[in-house]
Order: structure tokens, then sequence, then C-alpha cells
């Protein structure tokens, strides 16, 4: 009975002061609007709240990972896989015979890949190699997207080229090559591609003001060299640049005919 008379009591001084009713109801609103907030940060956060703890020490919390060496990138060993495919094909485990094989077959692919990038000139038109961005990468086996990348640089001017497998990029040069002659964005304005040749093969060149130059030359039936050159002065420079490759030599490295 007490309590329903201070209830009682409370509602009529809300009604009678409705200044002081909307100012509690407001602070109400803030403190569950602060509550959720808090809520959500924990959730989105587990560690909020923590900032003081170091990492890898925090109470209640998963530590945070501080160390480790990361992945080893080694291709796959070539004899061993070999010897593998061999013990599981006379055990009759043809899949992991299979998988032996195929393994070997992308050892030798990468170990070719290191060889040709190997190859590639130290330096082009005056700029030097970046060695941390050359890169061997296969995405399969049998030359399926084989990929060997370096690139060049001297202050703002830049060589990248890349010699690949590339069914994409194979049938867009293919296309371009059968089509002859040359495409301009409208009449009277720059041109942006044509056919060329390189050391005696046929390839695209193309131009682009934000983007520099590409010039792209099959090597094979299923390979073929990407050169993009940015801040390059003209054409011919970058024709000059492409030149100082031994594309007879790589074509050979990767057995193309």
């Amino acid at each position: 009975m007490r309590a329903k008379v201070i209830a009682a009591v409370m509602l009529c001084s809300i009604v009678s002061w409705p200044g002081n009713a909307q100012g509690i109801v407001n602070k109400l609103k803030q403190k569950a609007a602060q509550a959720t907030e808090k809520a959500i940060e924990k959730k989105i956060d587990p560690n909020a709240g923590n900032q003081g703890n170091t990492p890898g020490n925090q109470p209640g919390n998963n530590p945070s990972n501080t160390g480790g060496a990361g992945l080893v990138i080694a291709p796959p060993d070539v004899k061993q896989n070999i010897s593998e495919a061999e013990a599981s094909f006379k055990a009759g485990n043809y899949s992991d015979a299979r998988y032996a094989v195929r393994q070997a077959m992308l050892g030798v692919e990468m170990e070719i890949g290191q060889k040709v990038l190997a190859s590639l000139p130290e330096s082009v038109a005056g700029l030097k190699k970046e060695p941390e961005s050359d890169k061997v990468t296969s995405m399969g086996y049998g030359w399926v997207g084989l990929t060997i990348h370096r690139e060049y640089s001297s202050g703002s001017k830049q060589l990248s080229v890349d010699i690949a497998n590339n069914s994409a990029w194979m049938s867009a040069v293919n296309a371009y090559l059968a089509s002859g002659g040359y495409a301009q964005q409208s009449s009277g304005s720059q041109q942006n591609w044509k056919q060329t040749k390189v050391k005696g093969y046929k390839g695209i060149i193309e131009f682009n003001e934000g983007s520099g130059y590409k010039l792209s030359v099959p090597i094979g039936q299923s390979s073929l060299i990407v050169w993009q050159g940015i801040n390059f002065a003209t054409e011919q420079d970058m024709m000059n640049a492409a030149t100082a490759f031994d594309i007879d030599g790589i074509k050979n490295k990767l057995g193309e005919k």
C-alpha cells in the first residue's frame, strides 16, 4: 500500500511539472543509449575497455599474435614428388600418384620460370630492376596461368614486364592482330593502338594518357610478353626498351615453338 502511495505521488509530480518530467525521460534515454553503445562496442571489439593491457597479455581475452616467421615459399621438390608418384602408383594409390605428378610438374614450371626471370636484363633504358618485385607464379600445371613478373624504375619512370601463359590476354591480342590496321578514339584524335613488330615478332602497342604505353607480343602458341611503360617520352623509346630483352631465349626456355 505504501509503495502504491509513493508511486502515485511520483506520478503526480511528473504530471505537475512537465519540464522536470521531460528532463527525467531524457536522462533515462541517454543512459539507455550509452549502455547499448557499450554493448555493441564489446561485440565488435572484445578488447574494448582494455586498452591499458599489453598485446598478448589481456585478462579474459585471447592473446594477440606477436611472433611467427610466416610461410616458407619454395617450389615443390621435383625429384621427391616423382619418387612419391612412383611409389603411390605401385601401391595402387592412384589419387596420391596423380597429386604427386601434378606437384612435380608444377615444380618444373616454377624452376623454368625462375630461369627465365634470371635471364632478364638487370637494367633497361637507364632503369634499374626492383628485386622485391620479382615474382614467378603458377595457377596449375601444363603452362596454365604461369606468370613471370619484373619491374624497372627510376624516379617517376617505370617499366614492367610480364611473361605469361594467359588465354584471356592471348585472345585479346590475337583479336587485335586479326583486325589489322589501327584504332582511333574519334576522327582526328590521337591513335590508341596499332600493330608493330619487336625483333621480328608481331605485336600490338597501345597508348593511354593515364597509364602510358603497353606492348603485347605473342611468342608462341600459348605464351606472350607484355611490357607496360609509364612516363616514356615516345613510342620509339618504348620500342627500344623492349628490344633489350632476349625474346628468342625466353621462348626457348619456355619450350614454345
